[in-house]
């Protein structure tokens, strides 16, 4: 029996990669460099800052030139915050079939809380959630469990009767080291982990409608 369901949001809940796209080839535009394909930075936007700009700029956070492209890059996304950004199709209809099953349903995001939250807000789920939990809003980030941990004390549900739904692999492990059962979406970002079946997700579901069946089935009130 579950006690919670808690998502991660960029790549889960909502698909952000046009306004996180968007910024960076508004950088690349500004920088004289030729602009990229959505669909060539899409893997890369459940990575964050780190991935976007390793995809727009080939840097790592140990370029020279790093601090300086990520903090121009984040003052342009926060000017286009929820221009394109949708909840997923499907996702509406999730979240529904989980509040009719009595289930309280949180986000844990790396996303920094200065994003998160107007985010969150703008999509219209702050009056839905029961918790949001951003990238800093404990000492550590996903992968680390911390931020699972806390949401699940904020929740008052124990981790092991706690559904953890991801896009990235470090999602799989921060919630498998939390002691959740974890759930990937083939739908999703992915990232550059590999073919989705080798995270060792206890599920993995194609569509939003596939997780709501399986709660459905195991919760068994809707």
């Amino acid at each position: 029996m579950f006690e919670a369901v808690l998502f991660d949001l960029d790549g889960t809940l909502a698909d952000t990669a046009p306004d996180l796209g968007g910024a960076v080839n508004r950088l690349l535009h500004d920088e004289g460099r030729p602009q990229q394909a959505l669909e060539t930075l899409r893997p890369y936007t459940s990575q964050g800052v780190r991935g976007l700009l390793k995809a727009g700029f080939g840097v790592d956070p140990q370029h020279p030139e790093y601090e300086n492209l990520a903090r121009r890059f984040l003052d342009i996304y926060a000017q286009r915050l929820c221009q394109e950004t949708r909840l997923f199709d499907g996702i509406p209809e999730l979240l529904d079939d989980i509040e009719a099953m009595a289930l309280p349903w949180g986000i844990v995001t790396n996303k920094r809380m200065r994003f998160t939250d107007p985010l969150v807000d703008l999509l219209q789920l702050t009056p839905r959630t029961k918790c949001v939990v951003s990238g800093d809003t404990t000492g550590e980030a996903k992968p680390s469990p911390l931020p699972i941990l806390h949401a699940c004390r904020l929740l008052g549900c124990a981790p092991e009767r706690t559904l953890y739904v991801g896009d990235d692999r470090r999602d799989i492990v921060a919630g498998q080291a939390a002691g959740c059962t974890t759930v990937a979406v083939a739908y999703g970002y992915l990232g550059d982990s590999g073919p989705v079946q080798g995270w060792g997700a206890d599920l993995i579901v194609d569509r939003p409608a596939d997780l709501a069946a399986f709660l459905l089935k195991r919760v068994g009130r809707k």
